[in-house]
């Protein structure tokens, strides 16, 4: 991932989602050969001169200040997720030192996140590493989203279940709301570490096999994952819509533990009880997944078949997960 590149890239799609009204700028008319503000129009919205933003497009300005940034992102009408994207993504990076044999962070699940997962017996929960990889998992989640157990390691991965398993448009009543902000955080992800070998061969997979996700990637959408809601369609209890909240270490924000829970007295708290006291005979208690080796993490996930809905007369089968 070279990050001028993706400076540029980024700048562009800002550009292109505003218009001179949207900035209080005369709409002079005539027809704009491309879609959103000139590059002169935000130059001037920044303070900065036209040649100066345009080296920056083009990533051939050298560390921009903070105050310049600061300015463009105002321009721009940028978020603060995109606003702090913006300056990764300007940073100056060091030149990289020559290996012979790259090294490959091993990611395990905290002990203490791992405490956790075991008493929220009654809450769906997940610990999230990097690349949106799924470490540990809670019964609760199994019952709610599929076994992660029965995926091979380099398949416990978010997006890769969102975009390459069918089963998951199906259990997400909002799928295209759910997968694109999946992209939107690992543009967050890519923006923090761009150097990261495996992330990029996740995006360039992703790319290949998911017209959806290589359509939206282009986009640029950045989002750090934090709360919301999210709406599913379970093949054993129907609708339900739930609260999503994204908890994180002050001294490891590598690592997320999220939980899903429902409005007490609602239809769908009584949904959820009844899908985990209907699995919870078949359910593991809590499951620590092992940390995937390099090779294992960048293979090619196999297909996977969506899951059937058993009859309420037979054992409930493990259904795999279809993403969060």
């Amino acid at each position: 991932m070279t990050t001028a590149i993706d400076l540029g890239a980024f700048l562009r799609t800002r550009r292109s989602r505003l218009r001179p009204q949207d900035v209080a700028l005369p709409d002079l008319g005539g027809r704009r050969r491309v879609a959103g503000l000139r590059r002169e129009e935000i130059a001037q919205l920044a303070g900065v001169s036209v040649d100066y933003y345009i080296r920056i497009e083009q990533g051939r300005a050298p560390n921009p200040s903070p105050e310049v940034l600061n300015a463009l992102a105002r321009a721009l009408f940028l978020d603060e997720d995109e606003r702090q994207h913006l300056h990764r993504l300007a940073q100056p990076r060091p030149a990289a030192r020559p290996s012979p044999r790259p090294r490959y962070e091993q990611q395990q699940a905290r002990p203490m996140l791992r405490r956790l997962l075991e008493e929220l017996r009654d809450v769906p929960a997940l610990v999230m590493g990097r690349r949106m990889d799924v470490l540990a998992w809670n019964a609760a989640a199994c019952a709610l989203l599929g076994d992660y157990a029965a995926l091979e390691p380099a398949e416990r991965n978010i997006p890769r279940i969102t975009f390459l398993d069918p089963a998951s448009r199906s259990l997400f009543t909002n799928w295209a709301v759910c997968a694109r902000e999946n992209v939107a955080y690992l543009r967050w992800e890519a923006g923090r570490y761009p150097d990261d070998p495996q992330l990029a061969s996740l995006i360039g997979e992703l790319s290949v096999k998911s017209e959806d996700f290589c359509r939206w990637w282009a986009e640029h959408p950045v989002q750090d994952k934090t709360s919301g809601t999210k709406r599913f369609h379970h093949p054993l209890v129907g609708d339900l819509t739930l609260t999503y909240e994204t908890l994180r270490a002050a001294d490891d924000p590598d690592q997320a533990l999220i939980t899903y829970a429902a409005t007490p007295r609602t239809p769908s708290h009584d949904a959820l009880k009844m899908l985990l006291a209907w699995t919870a005979p078949t359910a593991p208690t809590a499951a620590i997944a092992p940390t995937p080796t390099p090779a294992a993490a960048i293979a090619p996930p196999a297909p996977v078949a969506p899951t059937a809905r058993p009859r309420r007369s037979e054992t409930t089968e493990k259904q795999l997960p279809a993403g969060t």
